[in-house]
């Protein structure tokens, strides 16, 4: 069976262009690999969601959503790894492992079921031989205090209503490939 199939576009190209603000990591590095730390258990990885903090957002910014998407999942309609809803816009930074079931969000904040289907961070793992993916982590500062949703609405629905009220968004976009 052959992957061979067109590169699919950014996921953040698509959508209406918003500001944009700064976002780091200890863990990973824009344009770099990730370490197996990050990839899925499934392929040797831990699972483990890498650090991430952000500064330099709209003054009017309320909440923030994080997010971890692979555009090049071989579905037709890429891959969610993570999508934590509601943190408070006083938190600008999230732990490695924060991504964790066992609770690593601030009160109020919550994990959307990922492509996984777990209420947590969701390593990479793409196709053994499969060309390298991109894993586009986002940080979308929301002009609302929570997103109307809840745990169990797809990412999908998440990205629908961050589309009305994201003011910025910052990006860090990683890769990674199983030899």
């Amino acid at each position: 069976m052959s992957l061979e199939r067109p590169v699919a576009p950014d996921p953040y190209d698509l959508l209406p262009t918003v500001p944009s603000f700064a976002l780091t990591s200890t863990d990973i590095a824009d344009g770099k690999a990730l370490d197996d730390t990050f990839a899925h258990d499934s392929v040797g990885g831990r699972n483990v969601s890498p650090q991430l903090s952000w500064s330099g957002f709209p003054a009017e910014t309320k909440s923030f959503v994080v997010t971890c998407f692979d555009p090049d999942a071989p579905t037709g309609s890429g891959f969610w790894h993570w999508v934590a809803v509601n943190l408070p816009v006083t938190v600008t930074e999230l732990a490695q492992g924060a991504g964790s079931t066992e609770g690593g969000l601030p009160d109020g904040a919550f994990h959307v079921r990922n492509d996984y289907g777990t209420l947590a961070y969701g390593g990479s793992a793409p196709p053994a031989g499969d060309r390298e993916h991109r894993y586009v982590f986002a940080v979308h500062a929301v002009d609302v205090d929570a997103l109307d949703v809840t745990w169990d609405v797809s990412p999908a629905v998440v990205g629908f209503n961050l589309a009305f009220h994201t003011l910025a968004r910052a990006t860090l976009r990683s890769t990674y490939r199983v030899s």
